[in-house]
């Protein structure tokens, strides 16, 4: 009997053994979790390929609508029964030095009733206008969407109470329009960032810097960025007021790689930065700035440049709503802006500044739609089109774009052509047809070494065609000389 208890032990002993074992066996066989690795990428330093792709369909779209419209369009360049000098309408709170609390009383009246976002995409569109970039706030510090970081917006301060972004940028996609926001690094409006020299807000010649900007860069300007990017998803965020002294180099290379970490393929001007040489709008060459494409205001670049760029401009004198702002450039030369942008291989943004109900100004309205009917007969000129490498003009009065990825030319003469026109940059290919956009049959052409390219048009289509054709485009397929 007692053989047997100890053989049981015995039994039992090599049972918790082997248990032993086999729970040990199992515990090294599991693997440790790992932990997921969160992969940062410098966007500051992206390649040339990844870069082109991000940029494409921006190059490709050429045209872009402006906006400029908040709070100063209620005094529309008066205060106190006076017009304020200077040709900036949005600049009103700065130029006529108005406190705080008072212009405050501006956004207690701002309620754009006739506000009609469907129409503004439309217009935009029958345009030919590709996408847009709309003032979500500017340097007044109002907001045109309902930010949870502040109540200084259309919801909660105005009358109107609703969400201009939403409706917007809900219209301009349900029209194709791509989707941009503009966003000013001043604000007058705010105490921690350049209200401190109130109300003379920017005093060119003794410029304060706030020592609590950094706070409102981080607590303030950020969130707001991270909203404006998270609610309504834009293509384009495009800087303003990088000059202040309060805002640095370190910060500008900063904020571009947050607002890419928010959206990779997001597009964001060189004002992100402190880069900008002027209104002229290029980077300057001392070192590497962040940003995606050049800004001139109110200027064309003189010459193409390698870098990408944008002309924003005006279609009077003022960028926000101004009353008695009439000085109004003509259809032709909007249009004539634009080819010749398009030919040195820029973007052409062209503002309007709507009223304080909401409408844009009807001779703003009138360009757009000349504009457009262009557009509808000569789009292939302009879209998707890239610089010559040798000669983007011929004089004064014709331009060259190229359609990318062939061998297609296209000569715009911005003047009504005499019956003959000679061309000396492009060869045509040996019985290649030569075209007129917008009439049918092929012209008469002929080649010659010394003289170039002679093209002759039918008399008819000189006595048919309007007065107001403000530019004629011939379609070649060759080769630049």
């Amino acid at each position: 009997m007692a053989g047997k208890i100890i053989n049981l032990k015995l039994i039992s002993l090599s049972f918790l053994i082997l248990l032993v074992l086999f729970m040990n066996a199992c515990k090294s066989d599991k693997k440790k979790p790992e932990k997921a690795k969160i992969e940062i990428v410098n966007y500051l330093e992206e390649s040339k390929e990844s870069f082109d792709q991000r940029m494409e369909w921006w190059r490709d779209d050429r045209f872009g609508m402006f906006i400029h419209w908040g709070v100063y369009a209620v005094p529309a360049g008066i205060y106190n029964n006076k017009e304020v000098k200077g040709d900036n309408g949005e600049w009103i709170m700065n130029n006529a030095q108005i406190p705080v609390k008072e212009y405050e009383k501006f956004a207690k009246q701002f309620d754009p009733v006739k506000f009609d976002a469907n129409e503004w995409a439309k217009t935009m569109k029958d345009a030919g206008m590709k996408y847009v970039v709309i003032t979500s706030k500017h340097h007044d510090g109002f907001g045109l969407w309902d930010s949870k970081v502040s109540d200084y917006d259309v919801v909660d301060f105005a009358p109107y109470g609703k969400d201009i972004l939403k409706a917007l940028s809900k219209a301009c996609k349900e029209q194709g329009i791509k989707f941009g926001l503009y966003y000013s690094i001043i604000d007058w409006h705010h105490p921690e960032a350049q209200s401190i020299n109130a109300p003379n807000y920017n005093d060119w010649e003794d410029l304060k810097a706030n020592p609590k900007f950094p706070s409102y860069l981080e607590n303030y300007m950020k969130p707001q960025l991270k909203e404006l990017i998270k609610n309504y998803d834009p293509e384009i965020i495009w800087f303003d007021g990088e000059w202040i002294p309060d805002f640095t180099h370190e910060q500008g290379l900063e904020l571009y790689q947050y607002v890419r970490s928010l959206k990779p393929s997001i597009i964001i001007n060189n004002r992100v930065d402190k880069g900008r040489s002027g209104m002229q709008g290029m980077n300057k060459g001392d070192k590497k700035y962040a940003g995606d494409f050049g800004t001139p205001e109110q200027e064309i670049l003189k010459t193409s440049s390698t870098l990408d760029w944008e002309s924003c401009m005006t279609m009077n004198d003022t960028w926000g709503y101004k009353k008695n702002d009439h000085n109004w450039k003509s259809a032709q030369d909007l249009l004539h802006n634009l080819i010749d942008v398009t030919a040195k291989g820029g973007n052409y943004l062209l503002n309007v500044g709507p009223t304080a109900e909401g409408l844009i100004p009807a001779p703003s309205v009138e360009r757009l739609n000349q504009i457009g009917q262009w557009l509808k007969i000569n789009s292939k000129a302009i879209y998707g089109t890239e610089k010559l490498q040798n000669n983007y003009k011929q004089g004064d009065k014709i331009r060259f774009t190229k359609e990318k990825g062939s061998p297609i030319y296209f000569a715009i003469v911005m003047e009504k052509p005499d019956r003959t026109i000679i061309l000396k940059n492009l060869k045509p290919k040996k019985d290649s047809k030569i075209t007129l956009l917008g009439y049918e049959n092929p012209l008469e052409w002929s080649f010659d070494k010394k003289e170039g390219l002679i093209i002759i048009l039918p008399s008819k289509v000189l006595q048919t065609w309007s007065k107001d054709t403000y530019a004629w485009t011939f379609k070649i397929t060759g080769d630049e000389i």
